[in-house]
């Protein structure tokens, strides 16, 4: 029997290393068909799994109380699989160089317990050439075992898509890749036992790396294309989702939208190509230049709202502005690289104070990378900006005549009660109207007519 009929006979077991927004889900639906140990280095997480609680959201906690995944923090656990899945993040530092730290680490841990006829399979994001060239050397040093002899290698990159629970890791055909043909075909029949939607065996590991880059890179170019579309449009006076739904109605018009890009894979993939492609003397052009687009954003959010602010003659410095999400994407808790942040440390270099809502961001997290605390949605109130930059569900079923309480100038729930506040207010200034109530909408949640129309100084990207 080869490797792959003493797992599905159960003699075998696989392990994954890293249980977070990708190898968690993994782990789980794998237990269904196999046995599996997951492990993590973060000792808390593995208690919360443990205890029945999924704190990625993935999931949920009936599935996790159920799974028959050996949740485990203990290396040594290790020793007992054949089949290795490593899914730690690959972000990048400050400078946009890979670090490769999680994924050097992984490989350390998982060398100092390798054992004779194992397959290892790495799914984190990673420049074409990192498995083979970084990370096996690091699992034969550790391990005192030959690549190619004593273990093998594969490479399959992982597309799930965190808080989406359409494309999932069953319904997303899984690219796989092996050092050789052996290899590549166990990998392959390990992954279709749950991956409904079929496997596609690249040709290499490196052309599987290779396709993962681009993905994300490809993604990340059409969005910087929509957001300079909304700062040119915005210029003109020109609602840009108008705009976008006019372009969408011919066939090959590809529909993307403008947004702030952050999260672990879109705003971190591309620069994993291009630092590779520096080092064999390309500097990319379009890669990068869409980047940068996009990693402005942040700022660009932010000075639009003062801008806005402005206008409705409040003042900037000593503002409140409240910010309804913090997550890098709807309806996920994670806040890894989430560019909300760069809205909000822009915003208090205005000296803005700013409080945020998120019903579903990881508290820990975000005070542990960014030191930001939540506020509860019933503590907002005298603010003087509303940005919505996260379409969570939650938000989406706010109603735009209750958000006038939250203004500074009113605790009513009606527009026309607060109308008739701002008129008492400024009697100065009859011509004065709500307008002074600043939304900044970045994904659109409300109808901007409907907003307009009930006097919100409106805007979105």
């Amino acid at each position: 029997m080869n490797l792959y009929e003493k797992i599905v006979m159960k003699e075998e077991k696989i392990s994954l290393v890293g249980l977070g927004y990708v190898g968690m889900p993994i782990a789980v639906a794998f237990a269904k068909k196999i046995d599996v140990i997951g492990f993590d280095v973060n000792k808390q997480k593995i208690d919360l799994y443990k205890s029945g609680i999924d704190p990625t959201k993935e999931v949920g906690n009936e599935v996790i109380k159920n799974t028959t995944v050996e949740f485990t923090s203990d290396e040594a656990k290790l020793k007992e699989a054949k089949f290795h899945i490593v899914a730690v993040p690959t972000p990048v530092r400050d400078d946009h160089t890979p670090d490769l730290t999680p994924v050097e680490s992984a490989s350390r841990t998982l060398g100092r317990n390798l054992t004779k006829g194992a397959i290892v399979v790495f799914e984190s994001t990673v420049y074409p050439g990192v498995t083979e060239e970084i990370c096996v050397p690091i699992l034969e040093k550790e391990s005192g075992l030959k690549c190619g002899v004593d273990f093998k290698v594969g490479y399959s990159p992982e597309r799930i898509n965190p808080g989406d629970h359409e494309h999932r890791l069953e319904t997303i055909v899984k690219v796989v890749s092996g050092m050789d043909e052996e290899t590549l075909d166990i990998v392959a029949k390990v992954y279709e036992l749950v991956v409904d939607a079929g496997v596609y065996r690249a040709e290499s590991i490196k052309v599987a790396e290779a396709a993962k880059v681009i993905e994300n890179a490809q993604r990340d170019i059409n969005i910087a294309f929509m957001n300079e579309l909304s700062i040119i449009f915005n210029k003109m006076d020109i609602d840009t989702n108008a705009v976008l739904n006019a372009a969408g109605t011919k066939w090959n018009f590809l529909k993307f939208s403008p947004g702030l890009v952050g999260g672990h894979c879109i705003g971190v993939d591309p620069y994993y190509l291009t630092y590779k492609a520096e080092q064999m003397g390309y500097h990319s052009q379009i890669i990068l230049s869409g980047r940068k687009i996009n990693d402005d954003m942040g700022k660009y959010v932010a000075e639009s709202t003062v801008k806005k602010m402005i206008k409705a003659n409040k003042q900037v410095n000593g503002a409140i502005v409240a910010v309804f999400g913090v997550t890098f994407k709807e309806n996920c808790p994670d806040v890894r690289n989430t560019k909300v942040v760069d809205v909000i440390r822009e915003l208090e270099e205005y000296g803005v104070e700013v409080k945020v809502v998120d019903p579903i961001a990881d508290k820990n997290d975000l005070k542990h990378e960014y030191g930001i605390l939540l506020s509860e949605m019933d503590e907002i109130n005298n603010v003087d900006a509303v940005i919505f930059a996260v379409p969570h569900e939650e938000f989406k079923e706010l109603k735009l005549e209750n958000l006038m309480k939250i203004f500074s100038y009113s605790s009513a729930f009606d527009v026309a009660g607060a109308m008739a506040e701002v008129a008492a207010t400024y009697e100065d200034d009859a011509e004065l109207k709500v307008n002074d109530c600043v939304i900044m909408d970045i994904k659109g949640i409300f109808n901007r007519k409907d907003a307009e129309k009930q006097g919100f100084s409106y805007w979105r990207l």
